[in-house]
């Protein structure tokens, strides 16, 4: 594409200054990054909607090569921090700084040049072709009389390409579905080629293919240097993806750091108001975060008897309504295993198929002996071979109470078992 060159005096191009003002030069005149400023740094952000407070206090930083997830429950405040950094809604009190500059002194095309935006919704409501608003991406780029050159041109056929929109460029933008909107949105934030990116949600209108495609092309950017701020729903996804985790919460920051320091039961209980089990996948060995709602539970100390997927899952429900669980006699590398050890608790493991050691099985007796109730899961768990069946027997009998949950049991069903059998020995009925 080319414009008509313009008629009578020519103001110089707004290109060349670009460089300047978000990078310093070298001795040669190529750029270099400021030293030790990160992408975005927000600090002591306070927003509010006339008088009613949304956020307050809010500090995080975006580095170079970091992939920021900002997650929370509905209304928490995210979008709203990702519009004060982007500048379109003006905070009560706080500084953003972009590169190390106040965004307050910097102009709008000096802010598109730092930062682009992939927002939950847009009003375009004329009916451009997709390739014309991937090309608005180009704008804080361009002085006042340039037309769209080469590079421009190449920034935008790379951005419809790494964006899966390139085969419906012509088609006008009103009518694509809402995830291909999603997706074109996303195109235009690539073509404006900042260092930094803010992403809202940016996977809630896409399928499964295509989410995990975005997620993935965001993570090999940021890989490549650039620096990225998502609102993502997904606590999985963020655990998987992310650097680091900011948790917006009751107005403020509530917990900020890696996902494996942040998204753990107690934050999850405390920021969204839900119960949740968190532990590894196995797939990607990331944190893996199971919701429930929140159960009225007085948590207790029990100790999980059986094995295999039902146990483990009885186990994790208990954990996440907040009770103390071990576990044992169990074979090494059983599901019951993992899921107590990723809950924190005390497994007594043993080698399959081999008689259980005595002293072994006394630590498991122990471990039954210290808790408020043995759970035991399935019916059959006492009829093993090899020594098993008096092993368990042992480890029952050491319990002052003994709850029987059968296999098929629901995670509500187990919660309801082991509160009304605590109840029953606590009034003596």
């Amino acid at each position: 594409m080319s414009a008509d060159p313009p008629v009578g005096p020519v103001e110089s191009s707004d290109r060349a200054e670009s460089s300047d003002r978000v990078h310093a030069e070298d001795g040669d005149g190529s750029a270099v990054e400021p030293a030790g400023d990160p992408r975005i740094a927000v600090r002591d952000l306070s927003v509010s909607f006339g008088d009613v407070p949304v956020v307050s206090g809010v500090d995080l930083d975006v580095d170079r090569g970091s992939l920021v997830g900002l997650v929370g429950p509905n209304g928490a405040g995210k979008t709203t921090v990702l519009r004060a950094i982007k500048g379109t809604i003006e905070p009560d009190a706080g500084t953003v700084r972009l590169n190390g500059d106040p965004a307050d002194d910097l102009s709008a095309r000096e802010v598109g040049r730092r930062v682009a935006s992939v927002p939950q919704e847009t009003s375009l409501a004329f009916d451009f072709p997709v390739r014309h608003v991937v090309e608005m991406g180009r704008t804080p780029h361009l002085g006042r009389f340039d037309g769209h050159g080469p590079e421009d041109e190449r920034a935008v056929r790379e951005a419809m390409d790494a964006a899966g929109v390139a085969r419906f460029a012509d088609r006008p933008i009103t009518a694509v579905s809402g995830g291909e909107r999603q997706r074109v949105l996303l195109a235009r934030a690539l073509a404006q080629e900042t260092p930094a990116l803010l992403l809202d949600e940016p996977t809630a209108s896409l399928d499964v293919n295509h989410a995990v495609r975005t997620v993935e092309l965001v993570r090999e950017l940021v890989d490549d240097g650039r620096a990225a701020l998502a609102a993502i729903h997904d606590l999985d996804m963020a655990a998987r993806y992310c650097d680091e985790i900011v948790v917006l919460a009751n107005g403020g920051v509530h917990a900020a750091g890696p996902p494996e320091e942040v998204l753990t039961a107690d934050a999850v209980r405390a920021a969204f108001d839900a119960e949740a089990f968190v532990g590894r996948n196995p797939a990607t060995g990331s944190s893996s975060v199971t919701a429930f709602r929140r159960s009225d539970t007085d948590p207790q100390r029990l100790h999980v008897v059986g094995s295999g997927r039902d146990a483990a899952r009885v186990a994790a429900r208990l954990a996440a309504a907040g009770h103390a669980v071990s576990a044992g006699v169990v074979p090494a590398g059983d599901a019951l295993a993992g899921v107590v050890s990723d809950a924190g608790g005390t497994v007594v493991t043993a080698p399959p198929f081999e008689p259980v050691d005595a002293s072994v099985q006394a630590a498991a007796v122990d471990l039954a002996r210290a808790a408020d109730a043995a759970v035991v899961v399935g019916e059959d768990i006492r009829h093993g071979g090899a020594g098993e069946s008096d092993a368990t027997d042992a480890i029952v009998r050491a319990a002052d109470r003994v709850v029987e949950i059968g296999s098929d049991a629901g995670g509500a069903a187990s919660l309801e078992a082991v509160r009304t059998a605590l109840t029953a020995a606590s009034t003596g009925e």
